[in-house]
């Protein structure tokens, strides 16, 4: 399965519902917590200017945030993003 890397802050709702869908498919993540500075300034130069959290990672692919992901997952094209 491909590596999943998810940007997150502890106050944010959708960082809690991108989570929560990742674990009800059975997908484990990396979680990254943009409440610091400088993780936050990396995270959107590698998310193409986005400063909102969540920010979601499958391999190299930026899928976006939670509303980008719950989408793909809706038309079927997020598990071939994980390689399942």
């Amino acid at each position: 399965m491909t590596k999943v890397e998810i940007y997150t802050t502890q106050w944010c709702p959708y960082c809690q519902a991108a989570k929560a869908l990742l674990d009800d498919k059975g997908v484990a993540y990396e979680e990254i917590d943009a409440s610091d500075r400088e993780v936050r300034e990396a995270m959107v130069a590698r998310a193409h200017g986005r400063r909102t959290v969540p920010q979601i990672f499958v391999g190299t692919t930026h899928v976006g945030g939670y509303d980008d992901m719950a989408a793909l997952d809706r038309r079927g094209q997020f598990d071939p993003l994980l390689g399942s």
